[in-house]
Formats: structure tokens, C-alpha cells, sequence
């Protein structure tokens, strides 16, 4: 492909997209000015942008009339924003000197190219499987949503992805909460498989674009791992720490002593309202009762809230404390379901879990009371 030439027409939204897309991926302050750019190739296929960071590659395909095939580099940023703010059904990019033109009907803009080699990017590991783009959409933003944002502890920073016969399972912790689940699996050859531990900010931001295709591609290795469709594809290297899965395997092992079944919807706003009266940490505390949870919080500063929730109660009848946030966070991928919360002896975990058509399971560490710090 020739450097330094390019001249297309695209679809203005098509293009502004997938430009913001890849400015997503990407960090905002990039470590060497050189991966602060866009590299945009045009083609018979139409327009390919490619980004890097140095370690993860974004790509993203958009439909184009090209006019003289090419490519060129500019800042990713500017590119995206100067898209970003158009109203016109069209665009026109050409190479003008030293300048990439971006025009419209009535306007012109001129962003300077970024001269010098672009960075290496990153290629697709071979391919393992695919997945349905609702399936994982329904359930990496969740699982991922468990994730630690300390990077002082790398192996909590990240979503474990493994596979299994027919099905993937994804699974994170912050170790105050963690989300597991899994969504049908189709392996690419008998024997291939994924087993890595993927950065649990990118896989989010991943699947948000990749989940709106019928069909995600799975690539992965030992050192890499991969989500391509039809639109474009991202490479990101695996977080290389080993993982205690079996530790939190048998922690998704639930004896409940107590079980209910409440709408998210209705102590997900009674959370809501109590989490303000809760102090520094928010803590609010459920009580079940006989066809009902109390939900209470109390604070010598703010005050105090209690307000009654319908459900469905078997077993002791038990009083735990918790952080609202985790609550709130455990009950939003079940919104508009009916929740089954599994209430553990003393400070395991309560889980929660929804119908079966829903395989996330999310469970929250209680805080410990007053009298027991």
C-alpha cells in the first residue's frame, strides 16, 4: 500500500464510530508520541483503521468509495473529535501535503500528519472458537464490572476466560465480590480451547463493540488473545499471572442457610434511598424476614432509613450487613428479573442468581457488624 497518498468517500456516522471505536481502546496519553495515531489504510475492501498502544491493537473496518488507494497517519484524537462533530451524510478524506483533508459539502479540515513509520501492530493469534456477540454482551460487562481497578494486584485486574466442551466461562473477582458465568461456546477443531486472563477494562470495552455482531471469533495463545467481527478486531497480550482457580471454584460452591426471591428492580431502589444514610462506607443492612426484607441504615451524622421489600423468604431468618455499592452492582445484570439471593453461614458470600436463561452468578462479601470489628 502506498504511504503518504489516500482519497475516499464514506458514510459520515459510519466512519465517526468507528473512529471513536478505537480512541476508546486507547489510552488518552499514550507513552511515546508515535502511538498517539490512527493509521488509516484504504483499499478495494474500503477503509481499515488500525491503532496501537504498543501492546493492544484496535482495528476497525468501514465501508468507503476509494477513489486512490493509500495510507496515512494522523492523531487518533483529532480524528475522532473532528468526526465526532459533524452533521453531513458524507465525508471525503484526502492526502493534501502534509495535511489529511477532511471535507464535507460546506467545510474543510485540515489535521497534520504524523510522519515516520507507524508502530508494529499486533496480529490476530490463531484462531480457537466463536461465540454469540448477545451472548457475551449479556455477560462479559458484568463479570468484568467485578474486576479490581488496584493495579498493585495485577491477577484481580483481569476477567479469567476458559473453555470448556461446549461453553466459555468467564469469571472475575476484587475479592469483596465476584462474578462468574458462561455463554455457548463453538470450538474452532476438536481440542481448541481458550484459558487466558484477559484485562477486564479492555475485554468490557471489547465486547461492547464486538457484542453487537451475530458472530465473535475467538483467537487465542499462551501469550495473547483476541476478539475479531465483522467490523474490526482487537489483540490484547493476556495478563501473565496464574490464576487460583481452584480456590474460587469452591467458592461458587453455595450452601445457603437462608434463600429469597425479591424483584431486582424493587430492592435495587430501596438500596438506592438507604445508601445515602449509610456513613463514610455506605453500609446498609438486610434483614429477612417473613415475606419481606428490611432494608436499614444508619448514621450518627446523616440519620437513619428503613423501608420493606416483598419477597420470598426459606430458611433462617437472617440479618447481614453490606457495602450498597456491591449490592447495587450484584443486582443491575438482573434488572427486570426476579433475583434468588443465597444468604451463606456467617461471612461467606451471598449469591445472587436469576433464571436460567441467565448463567451469571454474583456474589458480595458482607461487612462485618459493629460488634464483630
Amino acid at each position: 500500500m502506498t504511504t503518504d497518498v489516500l482519497d475516499l468517500t464514506a458514510d459520515a456516522a459510519s466512519l465517526a464510530e468507528a473512529a471513536g471505536r478505537i480512541a476508546r481502546l486507547m489510552p488518552a496519553r499514550p507513552s511515546q508520541p508515535a502511538l498517539a495515531g490512527v493509521l488509516l489504510g484504504a483499499d478495494r475492501q474500503g477503509l481499515l483503521l488500525t491503532a496501537t498502544d504498543g501492546e493492544l491493537t484496535a482495528r476497525a473496518r468501514v465501508s468507503a468509495t476509494v477513489h486512490v488507494e493509500g495510507s496515512a497517519v494522523v492523531s487518533r484524537r483529532a480524528f475522532a473529535e473532528t468526526l465526532a462533530a459533524l452533521a453531513t451524510p458524507e465525508v471525503r478524506l484526502s492526502v493534501e501535503g502534509s495535511r489529511l483533508a477532511v471535507r464535507t459539502a460546506t467545510a474543510r479540515f485540515a489535521l497534520p500528519r504524523v510522519g515516520g513509520e507507524y508502530p508494529p501492530c499486533a496480529g490476530l493469534p490463531p484462531l480457537v472458537g466463536e461465540v454469540s456477540g448477545a451472548d457475551l454482551r449479556q455477560v462479559a460487562p458484568p463479570v468484568a464490572g467485578a474486576a479490581s481497578r488496584e493495579h498493585a494486584l495485577p491477577i484481580f485486574t483481569g476477567v479469567r476466560l476458559r473453555s470448556d466442551g461446549t461453553r466459555i466461562a468467564l469469571l472475575a473477582t476484587d475479592r469483596y465480590r465476584m462474578a462468574a458465568a458462561s455463554v455457548p461456546w463453538r470450538p474452532a477443531a476438536e481440542g481448541a480451547r481458550v484459558d487466558a486472563l484477559v484485562p477486564a477494562v479492555v475485554l468490557a470495552e471489547m465486547v461492547k463493540q464486538a457484542g453487537r455482531a451475530e458472530r465473535v471469533v475467538v483467537h487465542a495463545d499462551a501469550r495473547m488473545f483476541g476478539l475479531a467481527w465483522a467490523q474490526g478486531s482487537v489483540v490484547v497480550p493476556s495478563l501473565g499471572t496464574p490464576f487460583p482457580d481452584a480456590q474460587l471454584d469452591r467458592l461458587l460452591d453455595i450452601a445457603p442457610e437462608c434463600t429469597i426471591e425479591v424483584e431486582a428492580d424493587e430492592l435495587a431502589g430501596a438500596l438506592d434511598r438507604a445508601a445515602p444514610y449509610g456513613g463514610e462506607q455506605s453500609r446498609v443492612v438486610i434483614e429477612a424476614r417473613d415475606g419481606i426484607l428490611v432494608v436499614r441504615a444508619s448514621d450518627p451524622l446523616t440519620g437513619e432509613a428503613e423501608e420493606t421489600v416483598k419477597a420470598s423468604v426459606r430458611g433462617d431468618h437472617l440479618t447481614r450487613s453490606y457495602q450498597a455499592r456491591l449490592l447495587t452492582d450484584a443486582l443491575r445484570p438482573f434488572a427486570r428479573r426476579t433475583v434468588s439471593m443465597r444468604v451463606q453461614e456467617g461471612m461467606r458470600a451471598t449469591a445472587f442468581t436469576a433464571a436460567p436463561d441467565l448463567d451469571l452468578r454474583y456474589l458480595v462479601v458482607p461487612m462485618r457488624t459493629a460488634g464483630e470489628e
